[in-house]
């Protein structure tokens, strides 16, 4: 574990631990949105929950712009850093794209899955990697079906992750074969971790089924993680759950562990709800607990579906 890890305990003026996810820097008004995030305690530690941006040199300078500014930082990949589009100079592909972010990454001095995990608090931080294999199926039809009639079914509703475009999985044949690897890797040190030490789990996907019950698109849920984390949260004393991806900002609670979707997303989206999202969410120290969160309180007024 890492020896300067912060073990203040929980209070006023206390160093915090914060999160965000899906900044797409990409975007302008995106960009402006990381230029304005800063610590509110010199000794605040940052998590980047994926989907920065889309290609490496955005990537690399918005990381660049929070290590400055946060004691620590730390990244998970998301899909968009995994996509390799033509405009981007770095035309790696698959795990040797990752790789390159991570050493990105560790020449900053960001925190990476591939690093040794710190402990915050007397927690331990678990960044990790861990991909899809299309066994998520929040519409029930879908269930039983095999993977590859399960995407067919998923075209024909005009549902198809731009990741079949821009992602490659090369040299795995797909992405639930690079899935199936990172989950052995992961299971591995989460099998290794102190007996009994609180954690905090990070990832870009959804580890659990129940944030996709209100996609407007239940098809896009085979982009959307892997059934195998399901119980993830109960099995390595999960405190909290971090993750983004589905750009739905809330506050949801699985077996007593409280899961927070950190995502900032794009534009159009805080324009067509008319919705004020913080970009930062409070992890550790655990906030005071809300009666709703903003998007569950505006979806609650006006029955939204994603």
């Amino acid at each position: 574990m890492d020896d300067d890890a912060q073990t203040d305990p929980p209070g006023a003026g206390a160093p915090r631990l914060l999160a965000t996810s899906d900044l797409h820097v990409n975007r302008t008004e995106n960009s402006d949105v990381v230029r304005d995030l800063h610590p509110t305690h010199p000794g605040d530690w940052l998590i980047v929950a994926g989907d920065v941006g889309d290609r490496v040199d955005s990537v690399r300078w918005a990381l660049s712009v929070l290590a400055e500014r946060f004691e620590r930082v730390i990244w998970v990949p998301g899909n968009h850093e995994l996509w390799t589009p033509p405009a981007d100079e770095v035309q790696l592909v698959g795990p040797a794209r990752y790789d390159h972010l991570v050493e990105v990454c560790r020449s900053l001095g960001v925190l990476t899955p591939e690093d040794e995990w710190p402990v915050f608090a007397g927690t331990l931080l678990c960044p990790m990697f861990l991909l899809y294999d299309y066994s998520w199926r929040t519409r029930p039809d879908m269930a039983g079906m095999t993977t590859a009639a399960a995407l067919e079914t998923a075209r024909e509703a005009g549902v198809v992750a731009t990741d079949e475009f821009l992602m490659s999985s090369d040299p795995h044949p797909d992405p639930p074969s690079w899935c199936a690897e990172r989950l052995a890797v992961t299971r591995e040190r989460l099998a290794a971790r102190p007996p009994g030490m609180p954690t905090v789990l990070i990832n870009h996907w959804p580890m659990t089924a129940l944030p996709m019950q209100v996609l407007r698109h239940p098809e896009f849920s085979l982009w959307c993680g892997t059934a195998e984390t399901a119980r993830w949260h109960v099995e390595h004393d999960a405190v909290a759950v971090v993750y983004g991806h589905l750009h739905l900002p809330r506050t949801t609670w699985e077996d007593g562990v409280r899961f927070e979707e950190v995502s900032v997303g794009y534009p159009r989206e805080w324009q067509r709800h008319d919705l004020v999202r913080g970009p930062l969410r409070q992890i550790l120290p655990a906030p005071e607990p809300q009666e709703h969160d903003p998007f569950t309180a505006w979806a609650l007024a006006h029955g939204a579906r994603w």
